[in-house]
Order: C-alpha cells, then sequence, then structure tokens
C-alpha cells in the first residue's frame, strides 16, 4: 500500500477508536481526528489518486468524521444505543476495512524494481509497417503487418524528467487498452483502472547517453497472448547495464496493441496444432527479421532518430519467452546477423528442419522441467506426433550444450516468472502461472543470467555465471546432456 492509503486506514480506526473508549467531553480530540483525517483523505485522493479498493474506506471514513462531529453537537447530546448494536456495528466497520485494506494489498498499484546497473533508462516508440509483406491475421486484403516497437537505451535524463507510466497517459487509449483485458478476462473495466498509478524505471524521449562505441542490441518478444508490456523490466534492466533493448509487439498476438492513431488492436491468432504454431512461427520470426532491419536504418541513418551510429549492428542477441522465446530460437538459427539468443521456457516450433546450431545459445526453464522432464521419459506413446516433437527439441537442447550453450532450469519458477506479471499481485501464484519463489528473487536470478550470457557473447565480458553452479543462485540447476 501507498502512504497515504496506510495513513488513511490507521486514521479511519483512530476514529473508531474515538467514538468507542473517548468521551464526547473530549471534543478537543475528536475535532483533531476530523481535521487530520479529513487531510489524509484529502491528500490521498489529490495526490495518490482514487482507486476502487479503497471505496469502503473512503465510504467509513467519511461516515466516521460525520459521527463524531455530530456526535460533539447537541443534535445527538441524548442519543444513546444499547452496547450489543454498538459493538456489533463497530465489528462491521472493522470487517469491512479490512476487506477493503487486503484489496488493496493483493491488488496493489505495483512499480517496476529498479534496475541493478548504473546506467537510466531511455525510452522511445516506433511504428513500423512492412510494405513487402501482407497481414493474414485479419480478413482485409489490403492489410500490411503493422508493428509497434519500443526502444530502451541508455540516458543521463539530463532534463531530469519523470519517470513514464506502464500503461498508455492517454486516457482514451488507457481506457481502450484496459477494455481489452478486461474483455479477455470477462471482468469490468474498473477491475484495472488502477493499473494508471504503476510505473517505469525509464524516461520517454530523452537523449542517449553519448559513448565512444556503440552499444549492443538485444531484440526481445513477448509470450503468445501477452505483449511487450510484460517484459519491461527484463529491458530495462539490460540497458542500465549498457544494452540497446528492442521490445516488439507481434500484433494480433498480444492482449492488446495500441496504435499512434489511437487503435487498439487484440488476439485473434490460432496456435493450437502443430501446424498452426509453425505458421505463427513463421510471421514472428519474419517480425523480427524486419525489426533488424529497420533498425538497420535508424543506425544508419535512413530514419531520421538519434540512434544514428549508436547501434552496434556486429553484437545482436535475440531473447524472448515461451512462444518469444521459441522464435529467439529460430531468428538465431536463421539469421546471420544474429549473434547469440535466449529462450525462456518456450517450446520450439519447426523442429524436424532444424540442424545443429553453431552460435552461442542459452535455454531457461522454469522449475518443473526436471519433473517434466522424468513425465517425458515414462512417456510410452512414442508413435505421438507431439512426443516426437518435445524428443527433437530435447536434441537440439542436447546438440547446443554440446556446442558450449547452456541450458538451465530455476527451482520454484513458473511459466509467467519470466514476466513482470508477477509483480502485479501476489495472487497470481494461486493460479499456478508463478512459482513460490518470491517474485522479486525469481525477477533477479534471470535478469543475472540473461546479463552475464550478453555480456560474455555480445560485450566479451562475465560469462562467471553461466560456467557453472554458484552458491548465490542455489534455485538454478545447470542441465548436462546426459539428463537429456
Amino acid at each position: 500500500m501507498r502512504l497515504f492509503e496506510i495513513l488513511l486506514v490507521l486514521s479511519c480506526l483512530a476514529l473508531l477508536v474515538n467514538l468507542l473508549f473517548i468521551k464526547r467531553s473530549t471534543k478537543k480530540i475528536g475535532l483533531v481526528l476530523c481535521i487530520g483525517s479529513g487531510l489524509i483523505f484529502v491528500v490521498q485522493l489529490f495526490v495518490e489518486g482514487y482507486r476502487w479498493q479503497l471505496l469502503l474506506v473512503y465510504i467509513m471514513t467519511a461516515l466516521l468524521i460525520l459521527i463524531v462531529l455530530l456526535r460533539q453537537s447537541k443534535m445527538m447530546v441524548n442519543l444513546k444505543i444499547g452496547k450489543l448494536l454498538k459493538y456489533s456495528l463497530s465489528s462491521l466497520i472493522v470487517i469491512l476495512l479490512v476487506v477493503s485494506t487486503s484489496l488493496s494489498v493483493y491488488l496493489p498499484v505495483f512499480h517496476l524494481p529498479k534496475p541493478d546497473g548504473t546506467e537510466k533508462v531511455g525510452t522511445q516508440t516506433f511504428h513500423f509497417t512492412d510494405q513487402n509483406r501482407d497481414e493474414t491475421l485479419t480478413e482485409d486484403q489490403s492489410d500490411k503487418r503493422e508493428l509497434m516497437v519500443q526502444v530502451w537505451y541508455p540516458t543521463e535524463n539530463s532534463n531530469n524528467n519523470k519517470s513514464e507510466a506502464l500503461f498508455p497517459k492517454d486516457k482514451e487509449m488507457f481506457k481502450k487498452y484496459i477494455q481489452t483485458y478486461s474483455n479477455s478476462l470477462n471482468l469490468p473495466d474498473f477491475v484495472f483502472d488502477y493499473w494508471k498509478y504503476s510505473k517505469t524505471n525509464s524516461y520517454e524521449n530523452v537523449e542517449i547517453l553519448p559513448s565512444t562505441s556503440p552499444y549492443p542490441l538485444v531484440l526481445l518478444s513477448h509470450g503468445m497472448g501477452t505483449s511487450r508490456v510484460l517484459q519491461a523490466s527484463q529491458a530495462e534492466n539490460l540497458v542500465s547495464h549498457g544494452f540497446i533493448v528492442v521490445t516488439i509487439d507481434h500484433t494480433y498476438s498480444t492482449f492488446a496493441t495500441i496504435f499512434p492513431d489511437g487503435r487498439v488492436t487484440d488476439y485473434k491468432t490460432k496456435s493450437t496444432t502443430i501446424e498452426e504454431r509453425e505458421i505463427v512461427g513463421n510471421i514472428w520470426t519474419k517480425d523480427v527479421e524486419f525489426v533488424i532491419n529497420q533498425i538497420e536504418k535508424l543506425n544508419a541513418g535512413a530514419i531520421e532518430s538519434q540512434f544514428k551510429g549508436k547501434i552496434d549492428l556486429n553484437n545482436i542477441g535475440v531473447m524472448g519467452h515461451s512462444f518469444g522465446g521459441a522464435t529467439a530460437f529460430n531468428t538465431t538459427y536463421l539469421d546471420h546477423r544474429i549473434k547469440a539468443g535466449i529462450n525462456m521456457d518456450g517450446s520450439l516450433y519447426g523442429v524436424e528442419n532444424i540442424g545443429v546450431i553453431k552460435k552461442p545459445f542459452m535455454f531457461i526453464r522454469s522449475g518443473n522441467f526436471k519433473d517434466w522432464l522424468v513425465d517425458f521419459k515414462n512417456d510410452k506413446n512414442s508413435d505421438n506426433e507431439v512426443y516426437k516433437q518435445l524428443s527433437d527439441e530435447l536434441n537440439i537442447i542436447k546438440n547446443v550444450i554440446n556446442q558450449g550453450g547452456n541450458a538451465i532450469y530455476i527451482e520454484g519458477t513458473q511459466h509467467f516468472n519470466f514476466t513482470d506479471l508477477q509483480f502485479y499481485s501476489e495472487l497470481i501464484k494461486l493460479t499456478g502461472i508463478t512459482g513460490d519463489i518470491n517474485g522479486k528473487r525469481g525477477a533477479s536470478i534471470v535478469n543475472q543470467y540473461v546479463l552475464d550470457f550478453f555480456n560474455k557473447q555480445l560485450k566479451g565480458a562475465g560469462g562467471n555465471l553461466i560456467q557453472g553452479p554458484n552458491d548465490k543462485y542455489p534455485e538454478v540447476k545447470f542441465i548436462k546432456p546426459a539428463d537429456l
């Protein structure tokens, strides 16, 4: 909970205690409490902002202020109520306060964790259209493939700009954005309204930090049905250590993608069968390749921007979560411009045509990988198409390790511990999509191993963590070829 939210709850309890245990004749105490509570109420609403989780606290505070003031007036001097009714009403008020406070605690106004590097983070968003590629995920045959791409980069933030909101600042765009989420989850729009208060650690459209050498580049793809918003803290952390990161919204495969003209696209992708996954995977792979083409234009000055000559195109990495992780593998394998890649808990697609990958690559799997592997080995249905797909994938992981790459799993994590969703609410754990590990701890471990890998492969430094087990991170287990 935020500071004035906590103070508001405490002031509400203080008003209740005043009514229950302090004599009417002690008017000064009641008056001071009413004034103090009223001021906290106003400051909370106008400084921190209203949110629905505190609605019961707002109502109880206003009601108790009114009762305390009336209690000291001549209007209520002779009014008496029985002890049973008095304490029953008080108990009900306490229960309502506990409910409202619990909603505020478990559906908090969250902010992204601070990056652990030394550099501040700037960000700028681009709208790119691939005129050479038709949009196949809509019925309009005239559609071309459009992408929203966010560039994250080191900055001095010399103008001392305030950090950016995580979600769109424009009220209408934000409304459309949360409507897309709420419709997908069959929830009322107001449930997500408080997201407007969440902050990143980035500054929009600030100048890039001057450097004697260009910055290595990492492209980052989200998982199927999420969006680049859920990978923001990973982008910020890499940038704080001297990388430029580009996050991509794979249009029509996100919960919501907002375009500059106010259009908001939602999820329209079919990816349930192996064939459908390969079709969509091909689209995402071409998305990444197209974005690299656009980054080359930015770096050459063909597209006007502040990034001319600032990006090291000889040191390009790619990473992703889930389907984005599979795309990271695919693009690393296919695109000669990509030097190294990371797959965060993503099942591969198109594996039957994959040979031995000769580039540095790392697989990071969730904590259930070991149990999954045991179940897979015990599966007798070896003629099944899915079984063959998974068997081919394990052979690919084995080849990566044999070629000097890495494969690890992190105990206590589940699939969405590789996203920022774990910061949204502790209640997420109840769904099972995040693991028992503390969210910030899990995110920090992932960030450290991602950073160590890209430091070694794109900067020629570091690489200590990916050499083997480390006492600082006992949750991390290295996968050996013999395990597969």
